[in-house]
């Protein structure tokens, strides 16, 4: 099978002449159908930047990056955004939900933008719903749900419009450890049973041992691929440890 993203010698330099800092460099990596990839890296390592840069949020200085059969590094501004809306989902630390719409609304947002039908929107935000266990704020507004029930609703509408692609940056980030658990054992399940292809950037190695796999950068270039394969979640996030030891890295301590 084709891949779904594939990174070709991608580097972003930032600043002109003797200043110059170039945050990515030389970095190649594919991700199929139906992955759960995490990057990992210490702080500075360039893990926010290439984010920024698979997500279309920033543009890289040199390479190529292809979403399928679109190589999305050398689209214009005006063709990103379309592509964005219809192809990307995004799942930030902050939730960046809005106050003045309810759960249920924040949820459906992107489908009301693409004009789908009220029938298909009520059955894909009720699914949603049922699969994050937020079927029981669906009326409330978010300043009345905890961070961890804005997290799923955040997750919920970045997966509404059935993304080729999920960017998650941090996502549990500001949640305590039973709502970052929620919402991971919710995202892998979601990967296994329908699919869905997910890039998480977590500086945690409990978020990160929910991942099948692992990509470590470091100084802007990718040093080490972890492989989860058949071990248990336990033992890959040992694994993981290990590996930001060596990294320098910040793996948090739970299990």
């Amino acid at each position: 099978m084709e891949s779904l993203l594939q990174v070709n010698n991608v580097e972003k330099v930032y600043g002109k002449g003797i200043n110059t800092f170039k945050a990515l460099e030389n970095i190649s990596f594919t991700i199929d159908h139906g992955e759960f990839v995490g990057i990992m890296g210490p702080s500075g390592a360039g893990k926010s930047t290439l984010l920024n840069v698979l997500a279309t949020i920033d543009s890289p200085s040199n390479g190529d990056i292809y979403l399928e059969n679109d190589n999305i590094a050398k689209m214009k501004e005006n063709q990103l955004a379309d592509f964005r809306r219809d192809h990307l989902g995004f799942i930030f630390q902050d939730y960046n939900l809005l106050d003045s719409l309810t759960v249920r609304e924040n949820i459906l947002l992107p489908l009301a933008i693409a004009k789908v039908s009220a029938k298909e929107i009520n059955i894909k935000v009720e699914e949603l719903a049922k699969a994050f266990g937020i079927e029981n704020i669906l009326e409330k507004y978010p300043y009345q749900i905890s961070g961890g029930q804005k997290q799923r609703t955040a997750s919920s509408r970045a997966l509404v419009g059935n993304p080729k692609l999920i960017f998650a940056d941090e996502p549990t980030g500001a949640l305590d450890s039973k709502s970052a658990t929620d919402l991971l054992e919710s995202l892998s399940t979601l990967n296994i049973e329908q699919e869905a292809t997910i890039m998480m950037v977590t500086h945690d190695a409990y978020a990160a041992s929910f991942c099948r796999r692992i990509l470590f950068i470091s100084d802007g270039r990718l040093s080490k691929e972890l492989i989860r394969g058949t071990h248990s979640r336990k033992e890959f996030f040992q694994m993981i440890l290990d590996e930001l030891a060596k990294l320098g890295g910040d793996g948090h301590d739970t299990v």
